[in-house]
């Protein structure tokens, strides 16, 4: 599986003092730049790491985690967690889930030179009862020094709160529903000269609430949620401009923040079932993901779960326990409920709409699939109207076919210009593929087998077109 990991010269990686030994509370005396064979079990004592920073900044972790005996698909097996400290100072939980190993990058806060204490503690009372145990390998401490564009980044990243509804299942719900799973940065200049703005941005496992769950397989591609969460804005000297930094709030309203800080980093929650933010904060889980991940021009959002391979498989296995898919004696393409996600195309469209589209009417676009041993065309809207494509960003969307259909049975991907209400007349321009790949057998992205790219018009009389054919 594939992970972005962006650690470069501006990096300090510290040294591990020692070896974590998962019977004792003290690791041995050494000098070593990676810490191997970390196990940290339910009712033993919490593993210590010392770790020597020889400058300071802003601190991140990269680690690879498993968890044997747990499976995200399975209730009551779902995962295993992990709380870091540092210095006796709680920074964040790791939900670790599957007995592979996983490659994280989780966010410290601010170290100082000098040596430092991790300490790893099994959170039974958040794990699952199946959960005995989580292996570490090949943890690594990295520090960015001020000055560095990583530090800024890392300076205002905030800290994420568990969702605690009661409704949802209370406190620590967010170890078994809804994880977040990675954070990434956009910058950009504001408006002041010489400033900059900051967002970022989380992928969750799933949405409790908001988006139904066809509905997001065909308009977002993903049953996986992805919001922006929190933005701020920084002077030339990095410092941030006072009342300027607003969050995601509930029903997607932007809000300025008026919480917590601790040190620049502000506190939020996840505060509804689908994933917005609030700026109070009592749940006693936190996540500190890294946002050292950057999302390229051009590319859709799920780029980031693309490079992060893994995010599918908990995806896909979420929905299974969670028995938000057809069960296997009534799964078809000819339904709208979501099957298993094995049995999809997932593909990214880019086009453009003239006049671009707004208010309550508009011209969308929705792929089509025709199979080499058939006629029949598989839409990714599913005959929804509202379910195609109305944005012009690169898109990412799904088609739904028959159970077993491999890379090799797609004869031909097919773009329909689709109206929802009154025809506006818009033409719509779809200019590329940028990507169409499969689910493998163990819900990772097989290889992408499209990659197309010209100018296909759609308009009132030319409603639809071939866009790729073997």
């Amino acid at each position: 599986m594939r992970a972005v990991q962006l650690l470069t010269a501006s990096a300090a990686v510290v040294a591990l003092a020692g070896l974590a030994s998962p019977a004792t509370a003290q690791a041995s005396p050494g000098d070593t730049a990676h810490s191997r064979h970390i196990e940290v079990r339910r009712d033993h004592k919490d593993v210590r790491v010392p770790v020597v920073v020889r400058k300071s900044g802003e601190a991140v972790v990269d680690l690879n985690t498993s968890a044997p005996g747990t499976d995200w698909a399975v209730k009551g097996s779902e995962s295993a967690v992990v709380s870091i400290s540092v210095d006796n100072r709680y920074a964040t939980d790791l939900v670790v889930s599957g007995g592979q190993p996983l490659h994280r990058q989780l966010a410290l806060g601010r170290l100082t030179a000098g040596v430092h204490m991790l300490r790893l503690h099994f959170a039974g009372e958040r794990s699952a009862a199946a959960s005995r145990s989580v292996v570490l390998d090949a943890l690594k401490v990295s520090t960015y020094a001020p000055g560095s564009p990583e530090y800024l980044v890392l300076r205002y990243a905030p800290v994420v709160y568990g969702r605690n509804l009661a409704d949802l299942g209370g406190p620590y719900q967010n170890a078994t529903s809804d994880t977040p799973l990675i954070a990434w940065h956009d910058s950009a200049p504001a408006a002041t000269p010489g400033h900059t703005k900051l967002t970022y941005s989380v992928v969750w496992s799933n949405e409790d609430g908001g988006t139904n769950t066809p509905a997001l397989m065909a308009r977002w591609g993903r049953t996986t949620d992805i919001e922006w969460i929190y933005d701020v804005e920084v002077d030339e000297n990095g410092d941030r401009v006072a009342g300027s930094d607003t969050y995601q709030a509930a029903n997607h309203q932007t809000l300025h923040f008026s919480g917590k800080y601790e040190g620049d980093h502000a506190l939020l929650e996840t505060c509804t079932s689908n994933n917005n933010m609030c700026d109070t904060v009592d749940d006693p889980m936190r996540f500190f993901l890294s946002p050292l991940q950057t999302l390229p021009a051009g590319q859709a959002r799920e780029y980031l779960m693309d490079t992060n391979s893994w995010t599918y498989e908990i995806m896909a296995k979420e929905m299974l326990r969670e028995g938000k898919i057809e069960v296997p004696s009534a799964t078809t393409p000819a339904t709208p409920e979501v099957s298993d996600q094995r049995n999809y195309l997932y593909a990214v469209v880019k086009k453009t709409t003239q006049p671009a589209n707004a208010g309550s009417s508009w011209v969308g676009v929705a792929l089509g699939v025709r199979l080499v041993n058939g006629d029949t065309v598989y839409l990714s809207n599913h005959v929804d109207p509202t379910w195609s494509i109305q944005r012009d960003d690169p898109a990412a969307t799904t088609v739904e076919l028959p159970a077993g259909t491999t890379a090799d049975d797609i004869a031909e991907v097919t773009a329909h210009r689709v109206v929802v209400g009154t025809d506006t007349g818009a033409t719509v321009h779809v200019t590329a593929i940028k990507r169409g790949f499969l689910l493998g057998q163990d819900y990772l992205p097989q290889q992408s087998f499209l990659n197309w790219t010209g100018d296909v018009v759609l308009d009132g009389s030319t409603t639809s077109a071939v866009l790729w054919h073997r």
